[in-house]
């Protein structure tokens, strides 16, 4: 097996590694990280969420730092502020032992955007960002990016069908003659390979972790058949027998959301929701919950979960299968992450057996069924 020394990453990272149980590259990190210390290049890298991207797009990134210099050399731009306030603290943790420091800075919506020019006043090597916050801070002129050396698309199919396409090829417009870009997706749609020819390098190399499976090989998927009326008391009989697990339930609406999650509170279970219309305060108050395990189980939209890395998750259970096939990929994400093992749950109503056929065909997966 190799090691983060073969790799090239210096013993005062790997001390702090170490402190975070990384010890052992995983297969994008012995990937990438060799290709991205040593060579000015641009990368595409196609790996699933939880694969350890972060630590194989991070560790690089802050080698390429020249601290004698105070202006923004690294550019991240990740989907959501959990995700964006994530990469900062591991990145922030990897330089623990570093002897030169290195600044970061973490922007996104639903934070005051004075107390954020204030912060980038300071000197600032990596911005992390989401990109409708980053670009309104290189509109006002509150950050410089012209110097950036790296610029790090991360879960870039998230970012797209989030609606930030116009974000971000505006961002991308900025400074493309100096600097490299590193583009990681789980998933591979038309729009991504646009963004790859028109603003990366046609020598770019492309990495692809675990070519042939699309999703996660350590996730087992099955459906439970059941039907509209009886599906919240499916719910309630799952959850009775998995009171030592942990898991997030999927459902398509905002309004589907906060019922399941007030029907699921009312038989005693501790619930927690997320949806699109709720304060950033609320949010963060029930990811805060979550995380420290007093929630058991996350309600959420697939809009509200992007971005989502708790560790030991067992299960998700799709309360309606998604519209799109890549959300499936990405909820079931959520589980069997760092090499463990979960499960991909779909309550069935009759007529929706077709859908799962179609899953099964188009991601090479196997549902098996569930009885309860």
């Amino acid at each position: 097996m190799t090691t983060f020394s073969e790799l090239g990453i210096s013993q005062l990272y790997i001390k702090a590694l170490k402190e975070l149980n990384i010890v052992n590259p995983t297969e994008i990190q012995e990937a990438v990280i060799p290709i991205l210390l040593e060579s000015k290049t641009d990368l595409i890298g196609l790996a699933q969420t939880g694969t350890g991207k972060t630590a194989a797009f991070g560790l690089p990134i802050l080698n390429s730092i020249d601290t004698n210099k105070s202006e923004v050399q690294g550019l991240i731009i990740a989907p959501t502020r959990e995700l964006v306030q994530q990469i900062k603290k591991q990145l922030f943790k990897f330089t623990k032992y570093s002897e030169a420091k290195i600044f970061l800075e973490g922007v996104y919506g639903g934070e005051r955007i004075d107390k954020q020019i204030k912060a980038l006043t300071r000197t600032t090597h990596i911005v992390v960002a989401t990109p409708g916050r980053l670009l309104d801070l290189v509109e006002r002129g509150a950050v410089d990016i012209t110097n950036v050396k790296i610029l790090i698309l991360d879960e870039a199919d998230e970012m797209l069908s989030m609606g930030f396409k116009e974000d971000l090829s505006k961002i991308l417009k900025y400074n493309t003659s100096k600097r490299n870009t590193w583009l990681f997706s789980a998933t591979m749609p038309e729009e991504i390979k646009r963004i790859i020819k028109t603003y990366m390098s046609s020598d770019a190399i492309k990495i692809e972790v675990n070519k042939n499976a699309l999703v996660n090989e350590n996730i087992s998927h099955h459906f439970i058949n059941t039907s509209i009326k009886d599906k919240v008391n499916m719910i309630v009989r799952l959850l009775d027998k998995r009171q030592e697990e942990r898991g997030v339930i999927f459902c398509r609406t905002k309004a589907g959301t906060k019922n399941l999650a007030k029907q699921l509170q009312d038989e005693g279970f501790a619930v927690g929701a997320l949806e699109g219309d709720m304060q950033q305060k609320e949010r963060d108050k029930v990811m805060r919950a979550f995380k420290n395990e007093s929630l058991q189980v996350l309600i959420s939209t697939d809009v509200s979960a992007r971005g989502i890395d708790v560790n030991n998750l067992a299960f998700v259970l799709h309360h309606q299968l998604p519209e799109h096939l890549e959300y499936y990929t990405h909820r079931s994400g959520r589980t069997a992450r760092a090499g463990k093992t979960g499960q991909s749950i779909a309550l069935i109503i009759p007529g929706e057996m077709q859908k799962v056929i179609d899953i099964q065909k188009s991601l090479g997966i196997t549902f098996r069924e569930m009885t309860m």
